[in-house]
């Protein structure tokens, strides 16, 4: 699962089920500390999220230094999803040995607090990846050029691909949308596929003439089927598929030209 609606507002799952990884480390670690050092063992854990989370976000722009060069405001927009995790629980859990060791009445809470929430954090990943939403499903849609019917994996043609599920009302598609038309124009050998969400023909061509896309293989998903078959409340959503239909990445909100290249070269490496 990629996303959860709470009313009329959709959001990704990933940096909730961080936030309540950290809350409930904190939590416990005040409960272990008692009275006299709780404050200062809820301040340790969260003292270690802000420290995982600047380490994951620099490791990331140091990985992929080229790419944010290009664009270097796009290095704060971390709306595209760019974090190194390895490095950001690394160093989430240095900062807690450190209090540790300067503070040794802090040292069994803050080890049980980093215990459960990174318990909550690695079940909790692994509940949203469960079978089911790791290949591409076979929804009936319609292609946008000729009205043919035609299913997801057949749309793919046995070759990395990129799908976004996006629809003409939708602010964040609409910003995202020329960066990915982009790629779809130099990438020859990653298939792109826009799914567009519950829309007719006519509203569909009428946004792409309005806003001058030359968009090929765009696909018309009338029910809007494909986002619960993923695993998403929300749009726009973009899912990575190597070319043997198995989903290698997926995000939800506005790609960057920066993250999207960034996923694109995994692409291209993929058998």
């Amino acid at each position: 699962m990629i996303s959860i609606s709470l009313g009329p507002i959709s959001l990704p799952l990933a940096p909730l089920l961080l936030l309540a990884a950290v809350g409930l480390a904190s939590w416990l670690a005040g409960r272990l500390s008692g009275p006299d050092h709780a404050l200062a063992a809820g301040n340790a854990v969260f003292g270690a999220g802000v420290a995982g989370l600047l380490s994951a976000r620099l490791v990331h722009l140091a990985l992929h230094f080229d790419l944010y060069a290009a664009a270097p405001l796009s290095a704060i927009d971390i709306r595209d999803g760019g974090w190194h995790g390895s490095a950001g629980m690394l160093a989430g859990a240095a900062w807690l040995a450190w209090r540790g060791w300067r503070s040794p009445p802090l040292r069994r809470p803050l080890g049980g607090g980093l215990l459960a929430g990174v318990l909550l954090w690695t079940g909790g990943t692994l509940a949203l990846q469960a079978p089911g939403h790791d290949t591409l499903p076979a929804i009936d849609l319609v292609a946008l050029d000729n009205a043919g019917a035609i299913t997801l994996p057949q749309a793919a043609r046995q070759r990395p691909v990129v799908v976004n599920l996006w629809a003409s009302w939708c602010g964040p598609c609409r910003q995202e949308m020329p960066v990915l038309a982009a790629a779809q124009q130099r990438e020859a050998a990653i298939g792109f596929l826009f799914v567009n969400q519950g829309e007719t023909a006519a509203t569909v061509n009428a946004y792409l003439a309005s806003q001058a896309l030359p968009l090929r293989e765009v696909l018309l998903d009338a029910r809007s089927a494909l986002g619960p078959a993923v695993g998403s409340r929300g749009l726009p959503t973009t899912l990575f598929y190597d070319a043997q239909g198995r989903l290698v990445g997926a995000h939800m909100g506005v790609l960057n030209a920066a993250a999207l290249e960034g996923r694109l070269r995994g692409l291209r490496g993929s058998p």
